[in-house]
């Protein structure tokens, strides 16, 4: 269970050395309540560097307990009034007190400054900002980990855990967008999806799984499964770094090896001796509306493993473009499919988000793909049709399902109307609908086991050729229309449950 309150523990924490508390106070100005956010922060992580340098040093006699706490945000509501009723967030369901963790509010800014300025506009009360009674981890007071290493010795009755809070998993689970939360009596209300220790959990995974820091990520994001893509993204986004277009300044590849925008467009940086798993690419703009392509492998673990870590980054969109299996004979090698529903046969998500909970599309998104298929390939309204279809696609968790007698998985697939299968994608729209992330699918066929086109060497026409270098331009053509289009309208109400938080 997830505690958000303040406790008296915190001012009577015995033989545990803290800094000074810092109350709560009230802003009624979101740039400033946002400033001290960072303040708070950024004194308290400090604290915990310092004094792990010095025990790490030998320098501190003190058997004690060294601690710090995260910053928080709260909110009173007395009364309800009248709000925006087309916005999806930016306001609390109903009169009470509402309260969230923060955690390295100067990577959130301009996320923590349009969430509080939103809250004060549509309620006419301040938000407080001030100290929880959450220890922030000695793992997540450093960036990337780099305090291992450091050279300490450890004696016998005397560990790291003895004298530093370390993760606790008990309040950095998934309660609070899974919809299961529930607080103890006088407990304030959640006030945005994820708590501190579960975002600081997400943000170094992310550094581990792809191999770039969190703050390269861009709010547009997609995944891809095929390694074909990533050249292709990486080839056009140089293109535009040379050329200086789309107010792109940078890519960033794994190991954080950069490329800035110019005529000469030059790496620099140095690549990392083996690729991690699931490497990603950010083709950067100031305003974080760049874009960001995660080549996640295959099957659904994946999916999941890596939209449960870049949720917490809260992007504007994500968007999967991936290989799949045509179930129609008259579909084409390299013919696209756009998911307007899904079969859930991944099972890597059925404990948070039950398979009797749709899935819905969201018609922002359907517009956007359909419009970038039209205008990529230069084909629109019936001659569109001739290379898309719109429909049900299944995913399973099984890459050789053809293997398994095909009574039962043909009569599935025939009742559910599903015209294409593949691994990710409805582990990835779940996630999605789950974390509150507007979401996307567009796959190319790339094989027909039902119809005897396997996927074999060989096998690929010029016109699948083709598509494959279609497809990816057409998932960056539709994000880049999102990108345009004001992210309150981006946002769908689809996404929010009567029972929800203020942040998106």
């Amino acid at each position: 269970m997830n505690k958000l309150m303040m406790s008296d523990a915190r001012e009577n924490a015995g033989p545990v050395r803290l800094p000074p508390l810092i109350r709560f106070s009230r802003y009624d100005d979101a740039r400033e309540a946002t400033e001290r956010l960072v303040e708070i922060y950024q004194r308290n992580t400090a604290f915990l560097r310092d004094a792990f340098m010095a025990y790490a040093k030998g320098e501190v006699a003190d058997p004690g307990r060294v601690r710090a706490c995260y910053p928080a945000i709260r909110i009173r509501v007395s009364t309800w009034q009248e709000v925006d009723t087309r916005l999806s967030y930016g306001h609390v369901v109903e009169p009470g007190v509402y309260m969230t963790t923060v955690t390295q509010p100067d990577l959130f800014f301009d996320y923590l400054l349009e969430q509080i300025a939103l809250l004060i506009r549509h309620h006419g009360v301040p938000v407080e900002i001030g100290e929880s009674d959450i220890p922030i981890p000695l793992h997540f007071a450093f960036g990337d980990g780099q305090y291992v290493e450091a050279d300490y010795d450890e004696g016998v009755g005397d560990t790291l855990r003895d004298r530093f809070d370390v993760p606790d998993l008990a309040v950095m689970d998934d309660a609070i967008v899974n919809g299961t939360w529930m607080g103890q009596p006088d407990e304030p209300q959640p006030l945005a999806p994820f708590t501190a220790p579960r975002v600081d959990y997400s943000l170094h995974r992310l550094q581990h799984y792809t191999a770039t820091a969190p703050e390269h990520f861009q709010n547009l994001v997609l995944f891809t499964n095929y390694q074909f893509y990533v050249e292709e993204f990486c080839e056009w986004a140089r293109g535009m770094l040379r050329n200086e277009r789309g107010g792109y300044t940078a890519l960033i590849e794994p190991g954080n090896v950069v490329t800035r925008a110019g005529p000469d467009a030059q790496r620099t940086g140095t690549e990392p001796g083996h690729m991690p798993q699931m490497p990603s690419y950010h083709l950067v703009r100031d305003d974080h509306l760049g874009i960001t392509l995660i080549n996640i492998g295959v099957g659904p673990s994946n999916a999941k493993t890596i939209t449960d870590h870049v949720a917490v980054l809260r992007p504007s969109a994500w968007l999967m473009l991936g290989h799949c299996a045509g179930l129609r004979t008259t579909q084409r090698l390299g013919d696209y499919v756009l998911a307007h529903g899904y079969v859930r046969q991944d099972q890597v998500l059925d404990e948070d988000l039950p398979t009797w909970v749709p899935v819905p599309p969201l018609a922002e998104i359907q517009v956007a793909l359909e419009h970038a298929v039209a205008e990529v390939a230069g084909l629109s309204g019936w001659e569109r049709k001739r290379i898309m279809r719109t429909g049900t696609v299944a995913t399973v968790h099984n890459r050789n399902w053809e293997l398994r007698d095909h009574l039962e998985p043909v009569q599935r697939l025939s009742q559910s109307r599903a015209i294409a299968l593949d691994m990710e994608s409805a582990t990835i729209a779940a996630n999605g609908f789950r974390f509150r992330v507007p979401y996307g699918t567009l796959l190319c066929v790339s094989d027909k086991p039902l119809h005897g086109e396997l996927k074999l060497p060989g096998m690929a026409s010029e016109f699948y050729r083709t598509q494959v270098g279609q497809h990816l331009h057409i998932g960056i053509r539709a994000l880049e229309s999102l990108r345009d289009m004001p992210q309150e309208r981006l946002h769908s109400r689809k996404l929010r449950s009567f029972i929800e938080t203020a942040f998106k």
